[in-house]
């Protein structure tokens, strides 16, 4: 089976380093390497680590319909963005469940670019590919295409040392991309990213394993930078109470009950699932996401229940681990409304014990994303 798996530009790199491979999405990546999950958390909180993400799907909806076709897609608008503004959105089934999350980005007023999640680039491209129409043509993604998350309070200074050449990242505000010159080739940079930290997500030319190489290399070269695996890219998001596809997102799941109302443009009302969404909007749903702290011994994993003091379940945990940064167990789940508020105490049901917790709001830190010390 090993065999099979693809593996991106990078992986002489992950191999050579020691690093912990397994299977992901079709791909063998780096869980983790000799530092182990929590180092490389911590890291990244402090300095910038390096993520290999080729295993996304950046993929372009092109033509005059191109913004019409992605209102009816999602439920958010991008008719008026601006150039460059990139939007966190869901892509929404007739039932209104979430088929995939993902970033989309203004290139122009007739093309955008948008990130896959690498477990659902498939079935996500297909959907699209079948619900376009007008003047629109879709580009699924193209593997091959080497993708770089560089995440951390030093970030963007390592990135204008390493690699940009007297280019600065001043002008690059959060939530916006634009085309850099990368040793003469183009390349597509924004200011996004999955920690909640200052960072960029680097997109290079496909198939230009050299360059992608070069620029690796630069990166993790530089003394405030270290490669991160998945793992901790895991537990970053956890902290910040980003939800995870297939563990805290689905297709059954709204974007009401997965508490991103935010996304939701009142001006779009013809998107796919819009009924049920809008009835949810305005009579609330069944469950909401919140964030869940354990106040007792005990780590919580996804499929552990959750319960009221007096036992009665009320709810389920979809993601759980480890907070390096609280030093203590954290998840996120789904419960009942009248639960969902902040403090509220309730139980975790951990192998058969009702382990203390409380409700909490979905990001157990503060987001970085303006943060930029010098190198």
């Amino acid at each position: 089976m090993s065999g099979t798996l693809k593996k991106t530009p990078f992986h002489a790199f992950h191999t050579a380093k020691g690093a912990k491979m397994a299977p992901f999405a079709g791909y063998d990546m780096p869980i983790q390497y000799a530092d182990g999950i929590l180092k490389e958390h911590e890291w990244v909180r402090t300095r910038a680590g390096l993520f290999d993400v080729s295993h996304m799907g950046p993929s372009f909806l092109e033509g005059a319909d191109a913004a019409a076709n992605l209102a009816r897609l999602t439920p958010s608008t991008f008719e008026k963005a601006a150039i460059g503004r990139a939007k966190y959105t869901v892509l929404t089934n007739p039932e209104g469940g979430i088929i995939d999350d993902l970033i989309v980005t203004k290139l122009a007023e007739d093309k955008f670019l948008l990130v896959l999640n690498a477990g659902r680039k498939d079935v996500d491209a297909a959907w699209i590919a079948k619900n376009i129409s007008g003047k629109v043509t879709f580009t699924p993604p193209v593997e091959g295409t080497p993708l770089l998350a560089l995440q951390g309070p030093y970030a963007a200074a390592a990135l204008e040392k390493a690699v940009l050449q007297k280019q600065s990242m001043d002008d690059l505000p959060y939530m916006t991309g634009d085309w850099y010159s990368l040793f003469g080739k183009k390349c597509f940079i924004t200011r996004t990213g999955y920690t909640g930290e200052d960072g960029f997500e680097i997109m290079l030319p496909a198939g230009d394993d050299e360059l992608a190489i070069r620029v690796w290399d630069l990166l993790v070269n530089h003394p405030d930078v270290k490669a991160i695996g998945l793992g901790a890219r895991d537990s970053l998001r956890l902290e910040m109470g980003y939800p995870l596809y297939g563990h805290d997102l689905d297709e059954t799941t709204s974007p009401v009950e997965a508490d991103i109302k935010w996304i939701i443009s009142k001006k779009n009302d013809g998107f796919f699932g819009a009924p049920r969404v809008q009835k949810e909007l305005n009579g609330g749903a069944a469950r909401i996401r919140v964030g869940i702290q354990i106040t007792d011994k005990g780590i919580a994993r996804e499929g552990c229940t959750l319960h009221t003091r007096t036992g009665e379940e009320i709810g389920v945990l979809t993601s759980g681990g480890f907070s390096p940064t609280l030093k203590q167990a954290i998840g996120q789940g789904y419960i009942r409304p009248e639960y969902a508020k902040d403090g509220t105490e309730i139980r975790v049901d951990i192998r058969g014990k009702k382990v203390a917790a409380k409700v909490h709001g979905l990001s157990f830190v503060s987001p970085k994303t303006n943060s930029k010390p010098s190198a």
